[in-house]
């Protein structure tokens, strides 16, 4: 309400204003029909002036807050890969048996165009990932993830990731996978069932992960070469990979 009488007053005053002009420059030049007819060219120009406004002047604004929430959305993303989804993928990958079929496709370099990165994902749609699950330790795989919950939590509730589906629900299936570890207190004496049921909420996790991940090298790939040399000596699926620069 304080806000609605705020415009109601700016309103007022501008209007005001004007007719007090209007009648200052009738009085001192005695030219009502120059004056009326000035009037109504100016409000002939106003929906042009709406119109600039509304689409392009609008339009650019939308573009340069759409690109600063792609900014803050891509941090949040490498904040993740960073704390998370990189050691993720290592631990996962270490058990998958077909890894060597697609490990040479994941080695990005800097001679990788927007079409190669197409490509790849578009290959591994027709994937079959997996892990062995009786030989990946699932303990440790519970001691990270419950390490890192709080830090899945805080990115869940960043309004920034509502307008990217696909990581959103990366984060909701790393999570639902820390859930489920958790909730068991001995990983070792499990049924063969349980075992199945632990390894489709890996296989969930991991597919999105991989997708995700190679979304994000192309975009550090076009933005950021700095980070993106990082990101290539630190690639999970590269076993030549090493941080130190050689």
């Amino acid at each position: 309400m304080r806000r609605l009488n705020w415009y109601i007053v700016l309103v007022g005053s501008l209007v005001t204003v004007s007719l007090i002009l209007y009648f200052i420059q009738i009085s001192v030049f005695h030219r009502t029909a120059d004056t009326f007819f000035y009037m109504l060219q100016d409000l002939a120009f106003v929906p042009i002036q709406v119109l600039l406004v509304s689409l392009i002047i609008t339009g650019l604004l939308n573009m340069r807050e759409k690109r600063l929430r792609l900014e803050k959305l891509n941090m949040v993303i490498g904040t993740f890969f960073s704390e998370v989804g990189t050691k993720l993928i290592a631990f996962f990958s270490d058990f998958d048996p077909g890894l060597s079929n697609i490990r040479r496709n994941l080695v990005v370099t800097r001679d990788w165009s927007n079409h190669e990165f197409l490509q790849v994902r578009k290959n591994l749609g027709s994937y079959d990932y997996g892990v062995e699950i009786r030989k990946l330790d699932l303990e440790n795989l519970r001691i990270f993830l419950i390490g890192k919950r709080n830090f899945s939590v805080r990115l869940l509730e960043n309004p920034v990731l509502l307008e990217h589906e696909s990581f959103t629900e990366l984060l909701r299936a790393v999570f639902h996978l820390t859930e489920e570890l958790a909730s068991r207190e001995d990983l070792e004496k499990l049924p063969q069932t349980d075992y199945d049921h632990l390894a489709g909420d890996i296989k969930r996790a991991y597919v999105l992960l991989v997708n995700e991940w190679l979304d994000y090298m192309r975009y550090l790939k076009d933005n950021y070469p700095y980070l993106f040399s990082l990101a290539m000596r630190t690639n999970p699926f590269d076993q030549d990979a090493s941080v130190i620069v050689k």
